[in-house]
């Protein structure tokens, strides 16, 4: 499922006959992608059945912090909202009541 951070790569057009420079050069590009496909980064989306009584959609905005070890937010919070950084249809944290809102 697509966060829609990620566009497919531009693939070059195949020389008539086979040429190793341009074999190289594509399978480095379609590795890279696939590599940042693999790697979700900080955000992620996930969708589970609705049948089973269960959450039907999840955002993960954590990240591991480097010098605790623990998962903090990494999405904007109310201090960025009250100093009118945040468009309207932005979410951001309120670390005050522990909520994701929507900028109106």
């Amino acid at each position: 499922m697509s966060t829609g951070t990620l566009r497919s790569p531009f693939l070059p057009l195949a020389p008539v006959e086979y040429d190793r420079q341009y074999m190289d050069t594509l399978n480095n590009i379609l590795r890279q992608y696939f590599a940042q496909l693999d790697n979700a980064g900080p955000s992620a989306a996930s969708t589970l059945r609705p049948d089973l009584n269960t959450v039907v959609a999840a955002l993960n905005f954590s990240e591991v912090d480097q010098a605790t070890g623990l998962r903090r937010i990494s999405c904007p919070t109310q201090v960025e909202y009250a100093a009118g950084k945040l468009r309207t249809g932005d979410i951001y944290y309120d670390t005050a009541t522990y909520v994701l809102k929507i900028v109106p």
